[in-house]
């Protein structure tokens, strides 16, 4: 299949199918933006059209910028135009709520009809579908009388300047500071009128804050002042730091917490409260008294756990008598159910709410959390009675189905262009009642490539795998029952893995036989460990003749590259970590992630003799991989995010062939890296390759490297609707470790390495349509280092090619993917 004619098609019918008037409206509302929406301002109003804060950096400048009671309309990108006044008022004239409202009315009448008729036949299952229905069309009308149509969603009224809504601003900027410690903050305002428009800057002089000096504690109870004393460490208040409001507000939760953790489960933070003497000492020092009252009725008592009680099969059964129930005791918890389904002893290492022991609020939450990571459970429930005096602890489960089939279909996209794929899956829980699962795998994916040895052309790559695996939640070690015990706080998993996976590319189809047996586990600041100790692989590869041929060329040249499409035998074993912080990847604001991998190839080889695979006709490999990666998003203001990813890696081999297994080199370029060059087409270093024809640098060829640097940089902003943009630049390239005489320029040099770093501009569109979000990408080669020095810039003489041109050397690449590159 030729993906490129696939691709022209749909461009082409995606154009013709636009209809004219759409088009129209919208290059119309651009240009008639370009006066910032003001035509639609009465005589004696002005446009808010720029607001600043002048102000100290100690100030948290996003904090603030969330106090503004008014602001201007946003602009487009770049160029000082508001289309989404335009838009709005566009839409508002062909608003009309009555007729929405009519519309609502006459849309119950239809469903409602279609409802009764269901139930007269008592179809219940259809009487469910339609309700469902109906309620979504209500809510989509709805959604329009509220909020206005599409045009005045996507767009916003002019923003008129208010001089009261700027003084509540002012008022917000006051109690802000006041609650960060500047009690002699000022703010004022100075306004600038160009004609109809206004821009104010808010002028703040904080003045010096008011830092904490002495911090007490009262509470009559002596064991609650020990308690607090004894974890101070942990406090939230400091001497000497800032007051600070929210610290405070940090404080009591810290103490409620704490004491919860220790026994109080009464306790409540309203029992918390602070007293704050701003006039202690003078010269700007504050004394803080934190003061732990007393409930109404006696004091505040300790609770034990007088008993645990797990019911493992709650809301299971229409059995109608609870007392049928048969229950069994396992190390002081007792197990309630109608079937015996479970190992206790493994299910009890999930369970931290000890009987006897003092309750504690984190061990509750600690059990909940690990008995969800089991996946066997539809939900878990944990309640406390202390009606007698006595503290009981009930946990309620309910079991998910044993046996479950998933099928997926979906758009894959991983350096080519998006292309679907089918994924079949069966999985059986508690297989020898230990809480195991065991799960059968299928998939079948189709991909567009470009071939290793050109990028005119796109084909169809097909990806077929097939794989069984048995997750244990416990490491299948010889540890003691303590130790397994202790484990179960962080998740630990085993699991056992037998896969076939079947590529079939242009340039070769390769089969994979691949065992592995890995350990999991995490910590509760979700820093997620993973060890793989075996990891064996057999690979078959089957080259086309003009890759053979390529392949054969190189090896003439010195390049051992061949090597690595013989039948193999690759073993290896890695370790990586992987920090999340404030769920990256689900979270798009203020989020974090880190990841380090380290493998070993071959390990094993050093203490066996090699030649029984030797004597397979096996290929066999020795190395060492190294890799980092670092993410992070920052949300500048409500509708923009910087995000940015440093990408690092090395893999040095040391067997005597000197060689990688071609999936383990690093590659640079494609819609996940730098995205001015195709997928793996770009470096090593500054090796270029020239086309004998047209004489100018061509990227026909795929690229490995042993030593990889790769950077991004994207500020993504809210364009319109449900349509994000992007603006990037991108950085790196890859290396050869070891000399290659078949690709000069490609070894890493300390004295040059920075010059062959190769950078990539553009802009992207990101199309959210919550199920997935598409992307395309516009990159363009801002510094190549395949080219001579000295006309590596896109300013040097002969650089450019035409933008979207199928030249090898084109200067712009269009890249399509399905979301966020990283």
């Amino acid at each position: 299949m030729n993906f490129a004619v696939v691709l022209d098609i749909i461009s082409y019918k995606l154009l013709i199918s636009l209809r004219a008037h759409y088009i129209f409206i919208f290059i119309t509302g651009f240009l008639l933006s370009g006066c910032l929406g003001s035509k639609y301002l009465k005589p004696d109003e002005k446009l808010l059209y720029k607001q600043k804060i002048k102000s100290s950096n100690e100030l948290d400048k996003e904090d603030l910028n969330q106090l503004y009671a008014q602001k201007p309309n946003r602009q487009f990108p770049i160029v000082p135009f508001s289309p989404y006044v335009w838009f709005y008022y566009y839409g508002q004239k062909r608003y009309d709520a009555d007729k929405y409202k009519a519309k609502r009315n006459e849309t119950r009448i239809k469903w409602n009809r279609k409802i009764a008729q269901a139930q007269a036949k008592e179809k219940t299952k259809k009487v469910k579908k339609l309700e469902r229905k109906k309620q979504k069309k209500i809510a989509r009308i709805n959604k329009t009388i509220q909020e206005g149509n599409i045009w005045m969603r996507w767009g916003e009224p002019i923003a008129v300047y208010d001089s009261s809504l700027s003084r509540l601003t002012m008022d917000r900027f006051r109690l802000y500071l006041y609650s960060k410690g500047f009690f002699q903050a000022t703010v004022d305002t100075t306004l600038r009128l160009y004609n109809d428009k206004v821009s104010i800057k808010y002028i703040i002089d904080e003045g010096e804050p008011y830092t904490i000096d002495k911090i007490m504690l009262e509470s009559t109870d002596e064991d609650i002042i020990q308690l607090i004393k004894k974890n101070k460490a942990d406090s939230k208040l400091k001497i000497g730091d800032n007051y600070d409001q929210s610290k405070i507000s940090s404080e009591r939760e810290w103490i409620d917490q704490l004491l919860k953790d220790h026994g109080y489960f009464d306790f409540s933070r309203q029992y918390v409260e602070f007293n704050v003497d701003t006039a202690y000492g003078g010269n700007k020092k504050i004394a803080i008294e934190t003061v732990i009252n007393e409930p109404k009725k006696g004091t505040h008592k300790v609770f034990t756990v007088d008993s645990v009680n797990f019911t493992t099969d709650a809301n299971t059964t229409t059995t109608p008598s609870d007392s049928l129930r048969k229950s069994e005791t396992y190390n002081g918890t007792t197990y309630r159910f109608y079937e015996n389904l479970y190992n206790f002893k493994i299910l009890n290492r999930r369970v931290f709410v000890k009987k006897d022991s003092v309750y504690s609020k984190s061990n509750t939450f600690t059990t909940q959390r690990q008995l969800a990571n089991l996946d066997h459970f539809r939900f878990i429930n944990i309640n406390y009675d202390s009606a007698d005096g006595k503290l009981i602890a009930n946990i309620y489960t309910s079991p998910l189905s044993r046996y479950q089939w998933t099928n997926e279909v979906g758009i894959n996209v991983t350096q080519g262009f998006p292309g679907p794929f089918y994924n079949l899956s069966f999985k059986k829980r508690n297989v020898f009642k230990g809480l195991e699962i065991l799960e059968l795998n299928g998939r079948v994916g189709i991909e567009g490539v470009a071939p290793a040895t050109e990028i005119q052309e796109v084909y169809a790559s097909v990806e077929a795998g097939v794989n069984a695996s048995l997750t244990f939640p416990q490491f299948v070690l010889p540890l003691s029952s303590k130790a397994k015990e202790r484990l179960g706080r962080l998740n630990p998993k085993t699991r056992l893995l037998i896969g076939y996976t079947y590529t079939d590319r242009p340039e070769y189809v390769r089969e994979n036989i691949n065992i592995s047996n890995s350990y999991s586990w995490q910590s509760e600041k979700q820093t997620l460990f993973n060890f793989t100790s075996t990891d064996i692989s057999i690979i078959n590869s089957d080259l086309s003749q003009s890759f053979r041929d390529t392949l054969l060329v190189l090896a003439d040249r010195g390049n051992r590259l061949i090597n690595t499409f013989r039948p193999s035998f690759v073993s290896s074993m890695n370790f990586s970590t992987t920090w999340n912080n404030n769920s990256y990847g689900i979270n798009f604001e203020n989020s974090s992630f880190f990841r380090i991998y380290l493998e070993s190839g071959g390990t094993s080889l050093n203490f066996i003799d090699p030649g029984p695979i030797e004597r397979q006709g096996l290929e066999y490999y020795k190395y060492i991989k190294l890799s980092i990666d670092k993410r992070k998003i920052n949300p500048i203001n409500e509708n923009t995010t910087l995000a940015y990813r440093i990408n690092a890696g090395i893999a040095k081999p040391y067997s005597d062939n000197q060689i990688l297994p071609y999936e383990k080199y690093f590659f640079a370029g494609g819609s996940n890296g730098i995205r001015a060059w195709r997928p793996r087409r770009l470096g090593p270093g500054s090796f270029s390759s020239i086309d004998s024809v047209s004489n100018r640098v061509t990227y026909n060829f795929e690229q490995p490297g042993e030593l990889l640097i790769e950077g991004s940089i994207e500020l993504r902003k809210n364009l319109i609707g449900f349509i994000d943009y992007a603006a990037f630049i991108d950085f790196g390239n890859i290396w050869m470790i070891q000399k290659d005489p078949s690709r000069p320029g490609s070894q890493f040099k300390l004295d040059r390495f920075y010059k062959e770093i190769a950078v990539g501009g553009g802009l992207g569109l990101r199309f959210d349509f919550s199920f997935l979000v598409l992307r395309l990408d516009a990159g363009m080669k801002l510094y190549d280092p395949a080219r001579p020095e000295g006309k590596r810039f896109i300013t040097s003489s002969g650089y450019y090619d035409e933008p979207f041109t199928p030249t090898a050397a084109e200067a712009v690449v269009l890249n399509i993917g399905i979301g966020y590159p990283f």
